[in-house]
């Protein structure tokens, strides 16, 4: 399989080549991942994806035709890189690029046209992995938790990834149970994008301009009042609520960027740590490129009581993207990819749609 993940921070494509080996009866397996490689996308491109909720449907349409193009183009030199045989492949699974997540209103919306993938790689494709749990009246996300737990089960007791969203997955008696937290890198890589162009960066790397602010407590006060903290689960974020939410705090600011990204930092990190302390769970095995904020994690482990377990980088960066991969091999298999306890939908189901080449 080759998992496709394109995220909320707009960082660039994750690609993963992995290999699934199920038994006779499906009931155990084994994977080995053999190449992965992240992508970055142009400037121009990024600001595409920025504006994709504000366009027309005629160009809504062929933004989402263009990305399944540069998706498609994008993995078949992923493949004349590493040598590999297409005709092994069993097929591309990809998440697509989030636009709009109203499962409230009945639908989620990831483009990346999957024809056009399937058209331009020769291999067949699955996407479009949520919209059956919303019309199961799930939340359609998070989707990442059955592969935490049936992949790297024996690392901790619970699995946080830091991506543009913080998302958790643990375990309540014996159900698994996921959902957003608060918002990660998505904020953060906002402010660096804006305040901080003339330095040619797009994010805060370890987190050090973080560390060189300061807490105000004011605005601390605001985005830990904010209602979703008190919501239960099952809940997901998008950037619809930053918008209406988030944004509205923080972009009216007139204090230094450093302090907005020390005081985002410090939010972030109680929020987490709330939630890993509430639920008594005693280790957290953390992915997502926020795994490699340092400040973040030291901020983390400040609130934190449990023991914090950071992977090697490989699956930081990639662990989406081999859990796409692996819901697209639980599909072809014909076994559920998408959890109700996970998501609050009516029933489990088998997400995720085919396309042929």
């Amino acid at each position: 399989m080759i998992g496709l993940m394109s995220g909320t921070s707009l960082d660039g494509l994750d690609i993963a080549y992995v290999e699934f080996n199920f038994d006779i009866s499906n009931t155990s397996f084994s994977f080995n991942i053999i190449h992965t490689k992240s992508v970055s996308y142009s400037d121009e491109f990024i600001q595409e994806l920025k504006q994709a909720t504000q366009l027309s449907t005629r160009d809504f349409l062929i933004l989402d035709k263009k990305i399944g193009s540069v998706f498609g183009l994008t993995v078949n030199d992923f493949i004349s890189e590493f040598s590999i045989n297409k005709s092994e492949i069993d097929a591309i699974a990809s998440h697509g690029q989030t636009t709009f997540h109203q499962p409230e209103n009945g639908f989620t919306s990831q483009i990346g046209c999957g024809d056009t993938i399937a058209v331009l790689t020769g291999i067949p494709v699955i996407n479009d992995f949520r919209t059956k749990d919303v019309i199961l009246g799930g939340q359609g996300a998070p989707l990442v938790p059955i592969g935490d737990f049936n992949l790297f089960q024996h690392k901790a007791t619970s699995f946080l990834n830091l991506g543009g969203i913080a998302n958790i997955s643990l375990k309540k008696d014996t159900e698994i149970i996921a959902f957003d937290i608060c918002p990660a890198n998505h904020p953060l890589n906002k402010i660096v994008v804006r305040d901080y162009s003339d330095l040619n960066i797009n994010y805060d790397k370890g987190g050090e301009i973080a560390r060189s602010g300061k807490v105000d407590h004011s605005l601390l006060e605001q985005l830990n009042s904010l209602t979703f903290y008190n919501q239960s689960f099952p809940k997901s974020l998008g950037t619809e609520w930053l918008d209406e939410y988030f944004y509205k705090i923080t972009d009216q600011l007139t204090i230094p960027s450093e302090d907005q990204l020390r005081t985002i930092v410090e939010h972030e990190a109680i929020q987490i740590a709330a939630v890993l302390n509430d639920n008594h769970l005693n280790s957290v095995f953390i992915s997502g490129g926020g795994a490699l904020n340092d400040f973040m994690i030291e901020r983390l482990k400040h609130y934190y009581l449990g023991e914090v377990i950071i992977p090697e980088k490989q699956i930081i960066e990639f662990k989406e993207a081999i859990v796409f991969a692996y819901l697209g091999a639980l599909y072809l298999n014909k076994q559920t990819n998408i959890l109700k306890s996970v998501t609050g939908a009516s029933r489990d189901s088998v997400g995720g749609v085919l396309h042929l080449p």
